[in-house]
């Protein structure tokens, strides 16, 4: 039983250790996104971490609107991110969880 039991939590540790391991690795995909005109693109890292905004001479010219560009475009961004991220950590806490009846948290 006890055996059992240490077999577990040990298989938890490493899930865990995996998990933070993921987190890290999310830091450096990165996912750019672009205005469907094309004149403002944001790239972020699968953590949600903003990494360079690209802005066209254009949008400069009008405040209001380069900032509902940045709106749109970067919570489109943050979108995906979440997906991403959301997607692999699920799939590493999902592969390394022991089967314990009743605790179908990943399914």
């Amino acid at each position: 039983m006890f055996g059992d039991l240490m077999g577990m939590m040990g298989k938890i540790k490493e899930t865990q250790e995996k998990v933070e391991a993921t987190k890290k690795r999310l830091d450096t995909v990165l996912i750019d996104e672009k205005s469907s005109d094309g004149l403002l693109g944001v790239t972020i890292t699968a953590n949600r971490t903003i990494k360079n905004i690209t802005v066209s001479d254009d949008l400069l010219q009008d405040k209001e609107m380069l900032e509902d560009y940045l709106v749109n475009v970067l919570n489109k961004a943050i979108e995906r991110a979440t997906q991403v991220n959301e997607t692999e950590i699920a799939a590493v806490a999902k592969e390394g969880m022991p089967n314990i009846p009743g605790m179908d948290l990943f399914k």
